[in-house]
């Protein structure tokens, strides 16, 4: 695993360990408890360095915002939670020690987004083909997804549209 990549994971895994360590604990009043999603995108977007509005409207383009999705694609993976964290990412995050089930939890999904987007910008900078990638390297639906993205953003004011 190159540097990049384990440094990336570091903060990953410590958040979602205390994340699941406090949920855990918290038992039957974690509900009460847990913060409002609208945090987890804000504290999600500063701990990885990405834009909670970019976060926001990910979750949109996946899934309306509905944290209790999970979807079955056509190759046999799955998606799982408004961010749709699709199951090619299952290992890497159980060798981390984040279980599959904790996706449903809406804040480690989010978190977990967070980092898989951080991952992208690493790679392409922080550029639409950044968040295209987070849904598809290839080309075409990377752009495309890119597109969908900028255009929620230009929909909900707070990006203008290109001319």
């Amino acid at each position: 695993m190159d540097q990049h990549k384990t440094n990336a994971f570091r903060p990953l895994r410590s958040w979602a360990i205390c994340a699941l360590a406090a949920l855990l604990a918290l038992g039957g009043s974690a509900a009460q408890a847990a913060p409002s999603a609208d945090d987890c995108f804000d504290k999600a977007g500063a701990y990885q360095g990405v834009n909670p509005l970019v976060l926001r409207a990910v979750a949109w383009r996946e899934s309306k915002g509905d944290a209790t999705a999970i979807n079955r694609n056509a190759n046999g993976s799955i998606d799982v939670g408004q961010l749709q964290i699709n199951s090619i990412h299952f290992p890497e995050l159980k060798s981390q020690g984040i279980p599959h089930r904790a996706l449903t939890d809406p804040c480690v999904n989010i978190f977990v987004a967070a980092w898989l987007l951080k991952q992208k910008m690493v790679r392409y900078g922080n550029t639409w083909r950044a968040i295209g990638a987070y849904h598809s390297e290839s080309p075409h639906e990377r752009d495309a997804y890119a597109r969908s993205i900028q255009a929620i953003l230009v929909n909900w004011g707070l990006l203008q549209a290109e001319r």
